[in-house]
């Protein structure tokens, strides 16, 4: 997988960034920084344009394989004073996991999680959340597909603007997320 994000200032995310991957960069330039990592299987980089740095992004995240590994991360976030917060145990997006999070310099959030199993029901943090703030809500299906579908076929996704207001699909229990 390939991301490149937009960031105000190259050094600052550079930093933050080594400090996170726990690696430096395989390629910096003026305006421009490259990581290429192996697990999780990412090739990450960084435009230096402060103009088009955007606001209303979601957040990025990767799941590590094992508990041990989960920790092995946030103790490297946790020494470099990255962690803005921890939930062990969190039943989010119906499922059961470990995380942590953290937050870049433009204030892109990453989340580090181990799956652990499905859930029935999400923390009620979460919903809460997502009933009162549409930025963190409305990727929704694009068709509605039969549960026992959902487990050979692909998913579309819409993402919906947030900035423009919200459709039925995004508002207080409409279902989004």
């Amino acid at each position: 997988m390939h991301v490149s994000l937009y960031v105000s200032d190259l050094a600052a995310t550079v930093n933050f960034y080594t400090a996170f991957f726990g690696r430096p960069a395989a390629k910096v330039r003026r305006g421009y920084a490259k990581y290429v990592l192996d697990a999780p299987s990412l090739i990450i980089s960084f435009v230096e344009n402060p103009a088009r740095v955007a606001s209303n992004f979601g957040h990025l995240g990767f799941q590590v394989e094992t508990v041990e590994q989960l920790n092995q991360h946030l103790e490297v976030a946790r020494k470099a004073g990255l962690v803005q917060r921890e939930e062990m145990g969190t039943a989010c997006c119906y499922a059961k996991q470990d995380k942590f999070w953290v937050n870049d310099p433009d204030g892109v959030e990453w989340e580090v999680y181990y799956f652990h199993e499905d859930a029935e029901f999400n923390d009620p943090r979460y919903e809460a959340e997502y009933q009162q703030a549409s930025s963190q809500c409305c990727i929704a299906p694009a068709a509605q597909v039969a549960d026992e579908e959902l487990t050979t076929a692909p998913m579309a996704f819409t993402l919906v603007d947030t900035s423009a207001e919200p459709s039925a699909a995004c508002t207080p229990g409409g279902g989004c997320c």
